[in-house]
């Protein structure tokens, strides 16, 4: 098993993704168990030549063998993701690794995006941007996006004269209303590091996420990242970037804030808008019931 690819994958998740310990966990125990696989399914040692002569083959009868052990359709889907990382860390560009599409998950009934299919939307579109500060650009957007509440527009609305991030950012939103929201040390680490990399002079007066040309970035460049990212994590279509506000919104009533204050984070002019989060944290709450409870 190539245990120097494999460290040196960790260390390169850890000091230039900045992923988070139990994201490392996982991938690592993902390239473990991929390795492995491949000394068998292969016959012989694994090293990096192995690893750059690989077929979309191969990763099929890899996911064949981890479905047949049990693993749903979604975690086949974050495992082949997971791959696709370690291959073009290894092979050194996204041309090291076969194409294959993900395992389809089947739709279901709207509801919340969870918190860590959240943040693995935000890291595979990171990973898979052409650029570095591009993806780390993403990433942070779409941390603002389920970390804070915004609506895309008002993200891409946000101007150099925000930096640096604090512990609350005032936004203006629909019909210019403005309200002050909170931000999360992780938003502000993620912008932050966003800033660092960007090739780009953020001015005062000059939006604060930038295009590939350093132009104000375009709402259809981020939904087209997020679009493909889903795909390759068999995330259902629903998860949009406006997604992402509406699972900000669902994970804060779950955890007990009223709606009063729920209104007032998400700049709704009327409660009646604010209400229909009830329903659907009430969805949540029943299919919960549905599947624990002994009489359901």
């Amino acid at each position: 098993m190539p245990q120097h690819l494999i460290r040196d994958w960790d260390a390169h998740l850890a000091h230039e993704k900045r992923r988070s310990e139990h994201t490392r966990r996982a991938y690592i125990a993902t390239a473990e168990r991929f390795c492995a696989f491949l000394a068998v399914h292969r016959g012989g040692a694994v090293d990096a030549h192995t690893l750059a002569s690989l077929t979309a083959n191969d990763l099929r009868a890899y996911l064949a063998e981890r479905r047949a052990a049990g693993l749903g359709n979604s975690s086949a889907a974050r495992e082949l993701s997971a791959l696709r990382g370690f291959l073009r860390f290894t092979g050194g560009s996204q041309a090291a690794v076969p194409q294959l599409r993900g395992p389809r998950v089947k739709k279901g009934l709207p509801r919340p995006v969870a918190p860590a299919e959240a943040l693995q939307l935000a890291q595979d579109v990171e990973d898979n941007a052409r650029q570095g500060w591009t993806g780390a650009r993403d990433f942070a957007l779409l941390l603002l996006l389920y970390g804070a509440g915004l609506r895309i527009g008002e993200a891409l609305g946000l101007t150099g004269a925000v930096l640096p991030l604090g512990d609350t950012l005032r936004v203006t939103g629909k019909r210019n209303k403005t309200r002050i929201v909170p931000i999360l040390p992780a938003v502000a680490g993620a912008v932050a590091r966003y800033v660092a990399a960007c090739p780009w002079p953020i001015g005062k007066d000059e939006a604060l996420f930038l295009g590939a040309r350093g132009g104000p970035l375009q709402p259809g460049v981020v939904r087209a990242s997020v679009r493909a990212a889903r795909r390759a994590l068999g995330l259902p279509e629903r998860t949009t970037p406006h997604a992402l506000r509406h699972s900000f919104a669902t994970h804060l009533l779950a955890g007990g804030a009223d709606l009063r204050s729920l209104q007032e984070l998400l700049g709704h002019a009327s409660l009646a808008s604010t209400q229909v989060y009830t329903a659907v944290d009430a969805a949540h709450l029943l299919d919960i019931y549905r599947s624990a409870h002994p009489r359901a």
